[in-house]
C-alpha cells in the first residue's frame, strides 16, 4: 500500500503540473475524476500520478478498466488493474463489453466504440463527468501519420484534442506533449517502489492492426532519419487545431444561415446550393460532426455533393438517399435530413 513517503515524494513533477494544468483549463475545475486504466505502462502511470495529484489537493479519483475480452491475458489484466487501484487506495470499477463487429469499422474501431461507450456507464454508476486519457506526445505523432495516410483534413490532422466531449463526458488528456520516455521512467521508478508492473498488450506491436503497423514500421525510419520528428509533427497538430477552429466558425455561420431545424437535424437544400463548392463541403462536414457522426472520406463527401447538386431544384427527388456508417443522408421535401438505417431493418 502506498506510504505517506510516496504520497510525498513519488512522482514526476512535469507529469503531476500537466494534470494540474488541465483539471485547472476547465471552466470549473472538478472535485471528481476518474482514470482510464487499461494496466499498460502509460494508463498506469497516469494512475499514479493522478492519485498523488489528487491526494494533495482533496479530489476524489476512480480508476475505470475496461475488460474487452480480445486477448487471453483479459482477465489477468482486469485483477492486475485492481491490485494498482488497491496499492494506490483508489476505488476501480471494471465493465466487461463486447465488441460489436457488425458495423464494418473495423477491429480498431469497433474496440475503441466499446470502451468509450463503457467509460459512459462507468461515468453514470460513479456519478462523475470527467476522465483522464493517457495519450502521449507519441501517441499524438501516430495520429497524425495515420490521419494523413488516410488523406483527413486539417480537421483529421488536429488529430487528438487536450479536451473533447462525448456522450455527455469531458475527456482530458494531459499528456500530449509529453514524451514517452518520461513515463515509462516513471514506471521503472514505480516497479521499484510496488513490484507492480505494467501488462503488455500483444496488439501494440502485431502489426496486422494499423496503428501498431505504423509504429513497427514507420516510426523506427523517422526516429533514424528524422530525429525529433515528433515534436515536430505534433506541433502541425496543434497548428491544424487552430485552422480548423477558424473554419468551424465559418462552417456555424454558414449553417445558420440555411433553415436548420431547432435540434440541427436537417437544413434547406436550396440555401445550401447558394454557397461556394468549399463552403457545401465545409458545412455538410460541420452537420456530420455535429449529429456525431465519422467524416467521410473525400471520394465519399464529393459523392454526396454531386447528388445534392443533381437533385430537383426544389428537392422533390426522394430517391437520393446515401448511406454514411450507420445513417441514410436523405432528401426529404428540399431538406437534406438524416435516417436511421438500423431503424429501417426492423
Amino acid at each position: 500500500m502506498a506510504t505517506d513517503a510516496f504520497w510525498r515524494e513519488f512522482g514526476s513533477p512535469g507529469l503531476l503540473q500537466a494534470i494540474g494544468r488541465a483539471l485547472a483549463a476547465l471552466p470549473q475545475p472538478p472535485r471528481r475524476v476518474a482514470v482510464a486504466l487499461s494496466g499498460g505502462a502509460d494508463s498506469a502511470m497516469l494512475a499514479v500520478h493522478a492519485a498523488i495529484f489528487a491526494h494533495r489537493n482533496h479530489i476524489e479519483l476512480h480508476c475505470f478498466h475496461v475488460h474487452h475480452g480480445l486477448q487471453d491475458s483479459a482477465e489477468r489484466w482486469l485483477a492486475h488493474a485492481h491490485d494498482l487501484a488497491q496499492w494506490l487506495r483508489v476505488p476501480c470499477h471494471s465493465l466487461a463489453v463486447r465488441v460489436d463487429m457488425a458495423s464494418g469499422a473495423g477491429m480498431e474501431s469497433a474496440a475503441r466504440d466499446a470502451r468509450y461507450d463503457a467509460l459512459e456507464r462507468l461515468a453514470g454508476q460513479a456519478g462523475l463527468r470527467h476522465i483522464l486519457l493517457a495519450h502521449h506526445r507519441n501517441d499524438q505523432a501516430e495520429t497524425v501519420l495515420l490521419r494523413l495516410l488516410r488523406g483527413s483534413g486539417p480537421a483529421g490532422l488536429a488529430a487528438m484534442s487536450a479536451a473533447t466531449q462525448r456522450q455527455g463526458l469531458t475527456y482530458l488528456r494531459p499528456w500530449l506533449d509529453v514524451d514517452r520516455a518520461a513515463i515509462l521512467d516513471q514506471a521503472g521508478r514505480f516497479f521499484e517502489v510496488s513490484g507492480w508492473a505494467p501488462v503488455q498488450d500483444p496488439s501494440n506491436s502485431d502489426d496486422q492492426y494499423t496503428r501498431a503497423a505504423v509504429r513497427e514500421r514507420l516510426v523506427p525510419a523517422l526516429n533514424q532519419r528524422w530525429p525529433g520528428w515528433q515534436g515536430n509533427v505534433v506541433r502541425h497538430a496543434r497548428q491544424s487545431a487552430q485552422m480548423q477552429e477558424v473554419l468551424d466558425e465559418v462552417a456555424a455561420l454558414d449553417f445558420a444561415q440555411l433553415d436548420p431545424a431547432p435540434d440541427a437535424g436537417s437544413f434547406s437544400l436550396a440555401a445550401w446550393r447558394s454557397l461556394s463548392a468549399a463552403r457545401q463541403a465545409l458545412v455538410l462536414r460541420y452537420w456530420l460532426s455535429r449529429q456525431g457522426l465519422r467524416m467521410p472520406t473525400d471520394a465519399r463527401l464529393q459523392d454526396i455533393m454531386r447528388q445534392l447538386r443533381g437533385l430537383h431544384a426544389l428537392g422533390h427527388d426522394r430517391q437520393m438517399r446515401v448511406k454514411h456508417g450507420a445513417v441514410w443522408i436523405r432528401c426529404v421535401k428540399g431538406r437534406i435530413q438524416l435516417e436511421n438505417a438500423l431503424v429501417e431493418k426492423r
